[in-house]
């Protein structure tokens, strides 16, 4: 789309953040408001329940919002991935379908689709480039996830093709930050890490034992620094293909273990059970595409760790989620 043609929003744009009580819609709800835009509509799970298509229909066509922020998703670790395929290729292929779909009939001026650098393959190309997408197999563990996530993004692609519309899709690595999950069992790596210390630190525990070998090397993004790039990406960016959102740096999961520990103030040892999986070997994105388009990360990770368990101590009921 050429520049003139680009849908910038005005700070009085009425713009829907679909997942606003998420880590990511609610970044998102913060960098619009940071950013001075007044017209922002959200809906509870309570409200608005996203996998009813009658609802969402009823939602688009009364609201007629002019921008969409659809970060709305069922997500877990490897533990919930593997123990719920069904339920999460449903959700979130049902979730997604029915948002992007009602955006369209309802003449919402762009929409911004979030996905996760898990629809990559597992032995893709290191860094991950967007044009790798359905070059080979995926990683078993969280297949159901990405094959849902691939759809949406391909939904977006096939409808600008097809109508002229104006949506796009970013891809974000692992992230981390305000508001993030800490269920024992249904967390990602590094909030998982934050509550593992916190508690070994509390009980004087001797020894905590990590999933695998320790080896993976993974990337993690500051979510404001996500929500950043997506505010960013919805006035300076169209386009079919995905963009990435990462930092383009990787740590081993046994040194950000180690950084995790010395953050929350652990003195314990930390072993490994490598009977456990280690997930996807090496998932680290290729993040040139955002550069030249003008954006990088600004949130080093021994900040951002710090930042995130501050957030988890003033708010200890996410811990139960």
């Amino acid at each position: 789309m050429r520049d003139e043609q680009r849908k910038y929003m005005e700070k009085d744009s009425k713009i829907y953040v679909a997942g606003h009580r998420g880590m990511v819609g609610s970044a998102i709800v913060r960098e619009l408001q940071r950013q001075g835009y007044n017209n922002i509509i959200t809906r509870t799970h309570k409200e608005l329940d996203l996998c009813r298509q009658e609802a969402v229909e009823e939602f688009f066509r009364t609201e007629r919002p002019e921008y969409v922020f659809l970060a709305a998703a069922k997500v877990g670790g490897i533990v919930a991935n593997q123990n719920a395929l069904a339920d999460f290729m449903y959700d979130n292929m049902i979730l997604e379908m029915n948002v992007i779909h009602s955006a369209w009939k309802n003449g919402c001026k762009k929409l911004e689709f979030l996905g996760s650098s898990c629809i990559y393959p597992r032995m893709a190309p290191q860094p991950m480039p967007e044009s790798c997408l359905l070059t080979s197999e995926l990683e078993k563990t969280n297949e159901a996830y990405a094959l849902a996530k691939i759809s949406g993004l391909k939904y977006c692609e096939f409808l600008n093709r097809q109508y002229g519309t104006d949506y796009i899709s970013v891809m974000p690595t692992n992230l981390y930050g305000p508001n993030d999950n800490y269920h024992p069992e249904h967390s990602h790596v590094l909030p998982a890490l934050i509550r593992r210390f916190h508690e070994a630190k509390e009980s004087n525990a001797e020894v905590v034992t990590c999933w695998g070998d320790g080896s993976p090397l993974r990337e993690f993004l500051y979510v404001d620094d996500l929500a950043n790039l997506c505010v960013y990406l919805m006035n300076n960016y169209s386009g079919n293909e995905t963009v990435n959102a990462g930092t383009g740096k990787e740590i081993t999961i046994k040194a950000l273990s180690e950084l995790v520990a010395k953050i929350v103030g652990y003195k314990g040892r930390i072993e490994w059970d490598s009977s456990r999986p280690n997930g996807t070997p090496r998932k680290l994105l290729d993040v040139s595409k955002a550069k030249a388009l003008g954006w990088t990360y600004k949130t080093e990770l021994e900040e951002g760790i710090r930042l995130a368990y501050k957030d988890f101590l003033e708010n200890p009921m996410r811990a139960e989620r």
